[in-house]
């Protein structure tokens, strides 16, 4: 076999694994069916809020799920702000009994939401130390963004059959989407391209969280082996000890620590759930630079968990399939990395031998014909249909802007590569310290963490 075959051979073999996977996620995504709702009274609900320099938002999310979630205590994290969320909170607490600010100060401070969560975790252990008929098989704690809006049927989805109903469960993630997927103004007072862009980035957001990361979920349930997010995340006290890998610590230091804590729990012994038919809505990035930051921090964070791998193969508590899944999911940016180099090499391979054929350059195109179409099915339209699945669920009936939605997505997705490459760049580094994306409201100031 000469160079060039196993460039091809492995190029095929890429490919062959990225459209099985897509079938595999793709299919029982269309054809899920709704989940049941149950009641909530039998459990004791807590909510971890994560606030650093939140004063924009912290307070309106507060007002919003208190009024929403009446049954919930409310943790909210201070992790060492210096705009205003702390008195923002101290007000709160001042006049509800279920809002409970936890004080971060430097040099324990801001060290990643993972240690944040945990400093949360050690506040509550103390809180229920004095309430001993508190159940950790009923003590559901769930994980909200300082700007996420739940939606009010929640609650009753994530105790339901798909949800803690079953004891077997320890965690459920539900549904992401954008809050301002229909905001025409993301940008107050730029210009109109400015605006366009924003608002495309946006959509772009809201399908990939509601469709491909969603698929993802679905398959996720039948491998047993659901990731959790960042944002709408819920987990029983029981399964969050057994997860501790010491005393009162279940969160790690990843900077994807909402994937690692469901690996936790899941080799805890715990199954880990999705729930599609409710979620929380979070905002969405209108610019670009912003939003490379947070997908190369997730992507970076994915690439420390696969440091998980030899336990997920070695656990009784993974399936086979779960294993799998696993597998390839912390794997994909380093296939990534190679497709860097793979791609590029095989377009470049064809024109080579395009241009070193017999018979003329042109001859050779018209017998080569073949590779658009394939490219087309191969590299476009497993991209370009979840727009059009997305465009069936939001009821928007125009062809035209489904078809526009889908070659816009093909082409966001692209960020992927950038993303992959700036996040093994930092790995290489040695630079693991967390960067917080400002919030759309904020000023144009970014709010940056010490880098490590």
């Amino acid at each position: 076999m000469t160079g060039l075959d196993a460039l091809y051979s492995l190029s095929f073999v890429l490919l062959i694994v990225f459209l099985t996977y897509t079938l595999l996620i793709v299919v029982p995504f269309v054809r899920r069916r709704p989940g049941a709702q149950a009641d909530t009274t039998g459990f004791s609900w807590h909510a971890f809020i994560p606030c650093r320099d939140e004063a924009a938002v912290i307070g309106k999310t507060v007002v919003r799920m208190r009024e929403r979630f009446p049954e919930v205590h409310l943790w909210v994290i201070d992790d060492a702000s210096t705009d205003g969320t702390g008195e923002i909170l101290a007000r709160a607490a001042a006049s509800d009994p279920f809002v409970h600010p936890v004080v971060r100060r430097l040099p324990d401070a801001r060290r990643g939401k993972g240690d944040a969560l945990n400093g949360a975790f050690a506040h509550l252990g103390t809180w229920l130390a004095a309430a001993p008929d508190a159940d950790p098989d009923r003590t559901i704690v769930m994980v909200v963004d300082a700007d996420g809006d739940l939606d009010p049927d929640a609650l009753r989805h994530v105790a339901g059959a798909d949800g803690f109903a079953d004891p077997r469960v320890g965690a459920v993630q539900v549904a992401v989407r954008m809050s301002n997927r229909d905001d025409r103004s993301p940008l107050p007072g730029r210009g109109r391209v400015a605006q366009w862009w924003a608002r495309y980035l946006i959509r772009m957001q809201d399908i990939e969280f509601r469709t491909t990361i969603a698929a993802m979920q679905t398959l996720r349930m039948r491998t047993v082996s659901v990731g959790l997010g960042g944002n709408g995340q819920f987990a029983r006290l029981s399964a969050l000890r057994a997860a501790s890998p010491r005393a009162g610590a279940p969160w790690g230091d990843a900077l994807l620590e909402d994937y690692e804590i469901g690996i936790r729990i899941m080799m805890a012994g715990y199954r880990t759930t999705y729930v599609h038919d409710t979620s929380v809505s979070q905002e969405a990035l209108p610019t670009a630079r912003r939003l490379l930051t947070q997908r190369t921090r997730w992507c970076q964070g994915g690439m420390q968990c696969a440091r998980y791998l030899p336990q997920i193969y070695s656990s009784r508590s993974f399936t086979n399939a779960g294993a799998l899944e696993a597998g390839y999911f912390l794997v994909l940016p380093y296939l990534q990395l190679l497709g860097i180099v793979v791609w590029p090499s095989v377009a470049l391979a064809l024109v080579v031998t395009g241009a070193l054929a017999p018979g003329g350059f042109l001859a050779w195109a018209v017998a080569s014909a073949w590779v658009l179409p394939l490219w087309l099915v191969t590299g476009i339209l497993p991209f370009v249909l979840w727009p059009m699945i997305y465009a069936r669920q939001e009821r928007r009936r125009n062809p035209l802007t489904a078809l526009g939605w889908g070659v816009g997505y093909w082409l966001y997705m692209y960020q992927t590569y950038a993303c992959v490459l700036r996040a093994c760049g930092r790995m290489l580094a040695g630079r693991t310290g967390w960067t917080k994306t400002r919030r759309n409201s904020e000023s144009g100031r970014l709010l940056l963490a010490v880098e490590s």
